[in-house]
């Protein structure tokens, strides 16, 4: 079993969350479960990325199942959040790992554990879709009072008023986009060229 402990700089002063104290609380749950424990520590990571060399060298080494499972003391020292840790234990159920996290009594290496381990994912899935049609409700709402959304960057007015009167004029898109080019008109998005399709776009909005 690998035991994971972590900290983020401004943590390591504060009581119970030293490297210490977690080693201290995992190996003594590793003796009381008859578990030899390898620990595996990360020093100054945030738990809001895995981007942590601890934690990625303990994942490799569990997919290789060099090790039967990992376990910390808090949740938050593995991850940041249900839909984070839900990805954990994907993983794990797809490469045969178990995953122990003692402030919660999850142990998915048991029928129970796996229980919660599933509702727990359920809940993040819920959150997700929750949230995704809360922004989608928002949108449609916003968009009834009038606001659009995609780009915000625009030509300047003096671009805009160039597009309006050469359109007028009865020159085609491609033909405005050209000449945008030959005089050097920097485009909205900091690109090197002018398209017939970006001079429609702001037509269309200005008009």
């Amino acid at each position: 079993m690998l035991g994971y402990v972590r900290v983020s700089t401004r943590e390591q002063a504060k009581e119970g969350f030293s490297l210490d104290a977690q080693t201290e609380r995992l190996r003594e749950e590793a003796e009381r479960r008859g578990y030899d424990l390898e620990i595996v520590t990360d020093a100054g990571y945030s738990g809001r990325t895995d981007n942590r060399p601890g934690l990625q060298e303990a994942l490799r080494r569990l997919k290789r199942r060099e090790a039967d499972g990992l376990m910390v003391c808090k949740l938050d020292r593995l991850a940041r959040s249900v839909q984070h840790f839900t990805s954990f234990i994907a993983a794990s159920q797809r490469q045969g790992w178990s995953v122990v996290v003692l402030d919660f009594d999850l142990d998915t290496g048991s029928p129970n554990g796996r229980l919660v381990a599933h509702i727990l994912a359920a809940v993040a899935q819920w959150e997700s879709e929750m949230i995704g049609q809360r922004t989608a409700d928002g949108m449609a709402e916003a968009k009834a009072q009038g606001a659009r959304f995609g780009r915000s960057r625009q030509a300047d007015d003096a671009t805009v008023t160039r597009i309006k009167q050469e359109r007028e004029a009865g020159k085609s898109f491609a033909a405005v986009a050209s000449g945008l080019d030959a005089d050097g008109i920097p485009t909205p998005g900091g690109g090197k060229r002018w398209y017939a399709s970006t001079v429609a776009r702001i037509w269309e909005a200005a008009a």
